[in-house]
């Protein structure tokens, strides 16, 4: 942008906050959301997510796994006993290894199986 353009946009912002148009916007005083947090290679495709509200179905079956990986330990911890959690493991490490070995549509995968005996402990932890 030339100096020019530059002048002429912030004579627009100083009239429109002279106008009062940036008053009681929704967010104001809050801080913008995902801010120290690191960003992932993906951030974008997340956000889209959120603010079109899509659920995990939506996302390419590695974006999908990646997710899944997230939020293991907030899922381990809505399962009431050691085998329900060794089984939920284990059915992720399914999955896991069907995207390692085959195509998967999407980025590449970031990380490998879980551990089931640490995935255990830990939640054993947690409850504790």
């Amino acid at each position: 942008m030339s100096d020019k353009q530059l002048r002429g946009v912030d004579r627009q912002i100083r009239e429109a906050e002279a106008r009062g148009e940036f008053k009681d916007l929704p967010g104001a005083g809050k801080p913008l959301p995902g801010i120290g947090r690191p960003l992932a290679e993906d951030w974008w495709l997340h956000q889209q997510a959120a603010r079109e509200n899509m659920g995990l179905d939506a996302l390419p079956p590695g974006l999908r796994l990646a997710r899944e990986v997230e939020e293991l330990p907030a899922a381990l911890d809505r399962l009431g006993d050691e085998a329900a959690v060794r089984s939920a493991v284990e059915a992720l490490n399914a999955r896991i290894k069907k995207a390692l070995i085959g195509p998967v549509e999407g980025p590449p995968l970031r990380f490998g199986l879980r551990d089931v005996d640490g995935e255990v402990a830990a939640w054993r932890e947690r409850r504790a």
